[in-house]
């Protein structure tokens, strides 16, 4: 029987940004929750909304987006305790949506990412077309 021997894994920096061990990665574990189409977008509209919003309200406020979609994003993004729900006792049952201080605290750094894709909103889709058609 052949001795297998496995390569130990790469150093990584002391900062953690690409460790290897998936569950303390931050990059992995946390900016990746980003990377689906809509949360940095209801992200954006609850801070736009000044205050709490119902889940109908959402809705409206990004029509493309489906109710199964919207909900799931929204328990993914209270679980990372980037957004709070209030229910409240009443009939019919009424729920408000809101940041909460982290998901706040992301705002700037999202208004940032969204000044950039402005700013170079032109230059990436005239080069996506270039790019496309040469290599269709």
């Amino acid at each position: 029987m052949k001795n297998i021997s496995v390569a130990p894994k790469t150093q990584m920096p002391n900062n953690g940004i690409l460790a290897p061990d998936y569950p303390t990665c931050p990059f992995r574990n946390v900016i990746t929750r980003f990377g689906d189409k809509w949360s940095l977008l209801i992200l954006y509209v609850l801070h736009a909304s000044g205050e709490p919003i119902r889940f109908s309200e959402l809705e409206r406020s990004i029509p493309d987006i489906s109710s199964r979609v919207l909900s799931s994003c929204l328990r993914t993004l209270e679980a990372d305790d980037l957004v709070s729900r209030k229910i409240y006792p009443v009939v019919p049952p009424k729920v408000e949506y809101s940041l909460t201080e982290v998901g706040k605290s992301l705002i700037p750094h999202l208004q940032a990412l969204t000044s950039w894709a402005i700013d170079n909103f032109n230059h990436v889709i005239e080069h996506r077309a270039k790019y496309n058609k040469k290599n269709r």
